[in-house]
C-alpha cells in the first residue's frame, strides 16, 4: 500500500475520533469499511481489514506523523484523542491542513472540481527547510526583501517557529544583526541555506507569549495590551462569532441590533487595518485612542473623494 493510502486511512480514523469522543475497536473498523470507496481513491490496493494489531500500528504512525496521541479508556470502553484544551485549536488546524492536502492529492482532474485563486505563491516551499532548522537548532541564512523596500538584504537568523496569519506564512527568528526577534514573510525569502552551525535553544514559550496579545504578526515591545470593545451589526457579528478576530474574543451583548465583543490585544497597524475593512458594519466603543485612529483614517479616506 502506498504512503498516500496510509495517510488517507489515518485521516479518516482521526476524523471519526474527532466527531465521536470515544470509539470502540469495532466502531472504528466498521467506519473504515464504510469509507472504503474514499480510501481506495488514495490506493486501489488498500487492505480494508483492520485487526487490533493494525490499529495499534496506525495509532503509533499517527503519533509520529501528526503528533497526536490516541489512547484506550477503560472507563468509557473506547479509544479517544488525548489532548489538553490549550492544544485543541492547534490540533484542529493541523487536521485542516492535512485534510486539504490529502483531498487535493486524491483528485486526478483537480481543475474540474476545485477553483483556486490566481495569486503569487506564499513561500511554502521554504517550510520544510525551516522546520528542519527549528527542530535541530540550525542557523539559517537567506535573502530578504521587505514589502515596503525594493532593496534585498542578507540575513543570518536563529529560527524559533513557523507562524501562520491571514493565509500567509512567516518564520519567527532572532536576527543576528541586532539580536531582535522578528517575523519574516516566507514569500519574501529567497536563497535559503540551512547551516550546520547550531544555536542554543531558548525558552520558546516566552516568544509564543509575546504573540498571545498580538492580532497578527506585528510584535509590540513598547505597549501593553488594551481592552478593546467593538460593536458590529447583527449580520456582521454572526461571522465574527463563527470566525473570531482573536482568541481573547468574548461576546458582551447579542441582540437583533448588534453583537458587541471585547478583545485584549495590542493596537498595531495590522489590527487597525483589519477594523477598517469592516466599514459601516463596525463601531469602536473603546479605547479612545483606537476610536481616534479609526476616525482619523476614515476622515482621510473621505477627504480623498472631495
Amino acid at each position: 500500500m502506498s504512503k498516500k493510502g496510509y495517510i488517507s486511512r489515518y485521516l479518516i480514523l482521526l476524523n471519526k475520533l474527532r466527531n465521536d469522543r470515544y470509539c470502540s475497536y469495532q466502531e472504528l473498523a466498521d467506519y473504515l469499511e464504510s469509507q472504503q470507496e474514499l480510501l481506495r481513491l488514495g490506493d486501489e490496493s488498500l487492505e480494508m481489514a483492520l485487526s487490533k494489531r493494525t490499529i495499534q500500528r496506525d495509532f503509533k504512525e499517527i503519533r509520529e506523523l501528526f503528533g497526536i496521541d490516541i489512547e484506550y479508556s477503560r472507563k468509557e470502553k473506547g479509544y479517544c484523542i488525548v489532548q489538553s484544551a490549550s492544544e485543541n485549536l492547534n490540533f484542529q488546524r493541523r487536521l485542516e491542513a492535512f485534510d486539504m492536502i490529502n483531498s487535493l492529492n486524491l483528485q486526478d482532474d483537480l481543475s474540474r472540481v476545485v477553483k483556486l485563486e490566481s495569486r503569487k505563491p506564499l513561500g511554502t516551499e521554504h517550510i520544510h527547510g525551516f522546520i528542519h532548522a527549528v527542530k535541530h537548532s540550525f542557523i539559517v541564512q537567506f535573502t530578504y526583501c521587505k514589502f515596503w523596500e525594493d532593496k534585498a538584504t542578507q540575513r543570518i537568523c536563529e529560527p524559533y517557529f513557523i507562524k501562520e496569519s491571514k493565509n500567509r506564512w512567516y518564520v519567527v527568528a532572532k536576527d543576528r544583526k541586532d539580536n531582535r526577534v522578528k517575523t519574516f514573510a516566507l514569500d519574501r525569502i529567497s536563497d535559503l541555506l540551512i547551516g550546520r552551525e547550531k544555536f542554543t535553544p531558548i525558552d520558546v514559550a516566552r516568544v509564543h507569549a509575546k504573540f498571545s496579545n498580538a492580532f497578527g504578526i506585528i510584535l509590540s515591545d513598547n505597549q501593553t495590551p488594551s481592552e478593546v470593545v467593538l460593536s458590529f451589526t447583527a449580520f456582521q457579528g454572526k461571522y465574527l462569532k463563527s470566525l473570531p478576530l482573536h482568541h481573547s474574543q468574548q461576546v458582551l451583548v447579542e441582540n437583533k441590533n448588534e453583537i458587541r465583543i471585547s478583545l485584549n490585544v495590542f493596537i498595531t497597524h495590522d489590527f487597525v487595518m483589519e477594523l477598517l475593512s469592516y466599514g459601516e458594519n463596525l463601531v469602536v466603543l473603546k479605547p479612545d485612542k483606537l476610536k481616534e485612529k479609526i476616525r482619523d483614517s476614515l476622515q482621510k479616506s473621505l477627504d480623498r473623494y472631495k
